[in-house]
């Protein structure tokens, strides 16, 4: 299925320079002790809403009231091939940099335009004590907040308020994400992230969407003011569920094929009910109301092709 592109992408060119000596990286200081924020947009290249939201915040002049804030984009080079006559085609340039984030890859001899990229944002992403990671989705979805398996990232989400659903997830087979990297993925550390899906790639409501999980992220971050905490706040937290992955299908042949066109958060009544054809493999439910998380368009051998999980 084909989406209309309903978002207009912002230029991010005023904020190549940043303060911090790496490009499109830009820290607030307040002077005062509190943690280091941080809220990442275009983590893929096709993913505008969190760029939206971002730029939404510069021209806001949001600073801290204590500690420090910054705000940052990551796959600048795919975002600058952006198309609307072809969105989907700038998710990256040579690999996905949300699955680089492995001290093994880092360190390793492997060269890509993304893992140049990644490698100039370690030192930063260091030094963060809370991240926010925003990105949006193949099909016209509800919301997912992302937290991974560990407490603290579950209780954060919490406090936010929005979306409605929580994904508690272990990642990809092909590679750790950005919000899995360091003290964000130990459990003995404090340091805590989340990874916002916020709807459909180019739909207005994901901008929508990326606008309020900010705000609401930044009113539990600790650095703004208690006035600008409280009127955040005052809006209140919808009901939330949480949704449990318990098993990622990662694609194994080039005959990859879903059984239907699912767009997410089906729920499969029935144990056994075959889900996807990979090769001569059947790939079948291993429960009763399996919920089917985020199922890719794109086929790609080595890749994750949907996630199942259960509510509760």
């Amino acid at each position: 299925m084909t989406y209309p592109v309903e978002l207009t992408p912002p230029d991010i060119e005023p904020y190549r320079k940043g303060n911090t000596g790496i490009d499109y990286v830009t820290t607030f200081e307040s002077g005062k002790p509190g943690p280091h924020v941080t809220i990442f947009a275009l983590t893929h290249g096709n993913e505008i809403c969190g760029a939206i939201a971002v730029d939404r915040l510069f021209k806001l002049g949001v600073r801290p009231a204590r500690g420090k804030l910054s705000l940052a984009f990551s796959n600048v080079g795919a975002f600058n091939t952006f198309d609307p006559k072809n969105p989907s085609a700038s998710r990256f340039i040579d690999e996905d940099i949300n699955r680089v984030w492995d001290p093994a890859t880092l360190d390793g001899p492997r060269k890509s335009a993304e893992l140049t990229r990644a490698r100039q944002l370690r030192p930063f992403l260091d030094t963060v004590d809370t991240l926010l990671d925003i990105h949006s989705m193949q099909h016209a979805t509800p919301a997912l907040m992302l937290t991974g398996l560990l407490g603290k990232s579950l209780e954060l989400a919490h406090r936010i308020g929005a979306p409605r659903t929580i994904v508690r997830d272990e990642g990809h087979a092909a590679g750790r994400r950005m919000r899995d990297y360091g003290g964000f993925g130990d459990p003995a550390s404090p340091k805590t992230a989340l990874l916002i899906e916020c709807g459909q790639h180019w739909e207005r409501a994901s901008g929508d969407v990326a606008h309020d999980v900010t705000w609401r992220f930044l009113a539990e971050s600790g650095v703004l003011s208690p006035a600008e905490t409280e009127r955040h706040r005052a809006r209140p937290p919808v009901e939330q569920r949480v949704l449990t992955v318990t098993q990622a299908i990662t694609i194994e042949t080039d005959r990859f094929e879903f059984a239907q066109d699912y767009r997410g958060l089906e729920v499969i009544p029935k144990v056994g009910t075959v889900i996807a054809k990979d090769g001569g493999r059947e790939i079948r439910t291993p429960y009763d109301n399996c919920v089917l998380v985020m199922p890719t368009r794109r086929i790609t051998k080595g890749q994750t092709a949907v996630r199942l999980g259960r509510y509760g």
